[in-house]
């Protein structure tokens, strides 16, 4: 398994305005083409710094991975750094420098001089297209380490990642050397309780990693393995073992541990299944927000084709609005207030008449920081579903902690896991 490190330039990841995403990226992708990233440093827009931080990288990784810096612009370093850190000089590619003109003239604009400069590329590098932008990639063998400078706009470095790097890595890469992983999403269990289900699952001995990981999401559970053959048994055993390695077989043993609370695998999203699961059944959701304005719309629209199953969202925020649009009577808004059961109800309700949807979701909530009282706290939320099946709706009372953003994405999570439950639960009515 070759050791690897991943080098984010630039001073606005230090600075707070903007989140090193790439890393998070690379780390997930390098695994599995044999490179096991064992650190990672964020550097800003000094050349030296980064000449320091790419020499350090070099003694200790097989494989250093740069995100950002190609730009044209005056603090864009990377090319210089590497040629500094390497004694391989800058030189104008041709290649480097047609690429770039065919992209920018698929955009109506002529290159600049400081576009110019971003077909300068270290000696003996291997020249990366780039298949969205602008700036040019390169991989740099230099003494017993690769480098690989990629753009730091995320698009770009994953297209170049998966059509240059991946392919090339994963050639170099006997099978015995990958990283194998196994990834179950989970919601409505915390961390401690999810541990203590998985007691003695992975055993001291059997090169497999179980790992916990906590989120307003709910908690992933990975399975990692690596070294020689990954989670395959060393001598398979006749019938249906023969057929599975350790991993498909652990992963089943969590699946059955844990049952409903897993709602997805590898790197299906809560909205993805809920989307698949309404697609399935042919039924059309309607929803109603108040206290996350709009979150779940979004989340569910991310999703392509979701216009099939998703009618409409009404940001529902007042309570004037709540009896406006989705018709909740004042009367009950005065007796049990806007953050209730009857009022969920009453809004799941509303939004699923008004639309003629099949099923019709609603949430209300505090997601403070201020706002909330002894009796309804901040965190205090209740989503609603109505079916139309017996004239009511149901309900569920949440009590979530951490900040306004945290509870935002707590009650939406909570209210598409309400969804994911109850389709599953008709799904199987239908089969049955």
């Amino acid at each position: 398994m070759r050791c690897g490190e991943i080098i984010a330039v630039g001073s606005e990841l230090l600075l707070g305005g903007r989140l090193d995403t790439n890393s998070l990226f690379l780390t997930e992708r390098l695994g599995p083409v044999g490179v096991e990233v064992r650190f990672k440093s964020v550097v800003g827009d000094v050349e030296d710094d980064i000449v320091a931080a790419i020499r350090t990288a070099a003694r200790r990784a097989d494989v250093v991975v740069l995100t950002g810096g190609l730009g044209p612009t005056v603090d864009d370093r990377t090319r210089q750094a590497v040629a500094r850190a390497t004694g391989c000089p800058l030189s104008r590619r041709p290649e480097a420098l047609e690429g770039m003109r065919r992209r920018l003239a698929t955009w109506g604009r002529p290159p600049t001089a400081a576009q110019l400069r971003q077909a300068l590329i270290p000696k003996g590098a291997e020249v990366l297209a780039n298949p969205v932008g602008s700036a040019p990639g390169f991989r740099l063998s230099w003494k017993s380490c690769l480098i690989v400078a990629l753009p730091g706009v995320p698009a770009e470095a994953e297209q170049m990642f998966f059509l240059a790097v991946a392919p090339e890595l994963a050639a170099e890469s006997a099978a015995h050397e990958r990283i194998e992983r196994r990834v179950l999403h989970t919601f409505g269990l915390p961390e401690s309780d999810l541990d203590g289900k998985l007691q003695g699952v992975v055993r001291a001995g059997r090169g497999v990693r179980l790992g916990l990981l906590a989120s307003p999401l709910g908690v992933t559970v990975t399975l990692t393995a690596c070294g020689a053959h990954p989670g395959t048994p060393k001598a398979p055993k006749a019938g249906r073992n023969a057929r599975e390695s350790v991993l498909d077989r652990l992963t089943r043993i969590v699946r059955r541990r844990i049952g409903r609370y897993v709602y997805a695998e590898g790197a299906e999203t809560m909205e993805e299944v809920v989307g698949r699961y309404l697609a399935d059944q042919g039924l059309r959701l309607a929803v109603a927000e108040s206290c996350t304005g709009g979150l779940i719309g979004h989340r569910l629209t991310q999703v392509p084709g979701s216009s099939t199953y998703l009618d409409r969202v009404a940001v529902c925020y007042s309570n004037q609005a709540k009896i406006e649009l989705l018709g909740v009577p004042e009367d009950l808004m005065r007796q049990h207030g806007a953050v209730s059961a009857e009022v969920a109800a009453a809004m799941a309700r509303g939004i699923r008449i008004r639309s003629h949807a099949g099923v019709g979701l609603s949430v209300t909530g505090i997601a403070g920081p201020g706002g909330g009282t002894v009796m309804k706290p901040v965190g205090l939320v209740y989503v609603g579903l109505d079916t139309g099946e017996n004239d009511r709706s149901v309900t569920r009372e949440f009590r979530f902690h951490g900040d306004r953003q945290a509870i935002k994405m707590r009650a939406s999570q909570a209210a598409l896991e309400m969804l994911r439950r109850w389709l599953v639960r008709t799904g199987a009515r239908v089969r049955s």
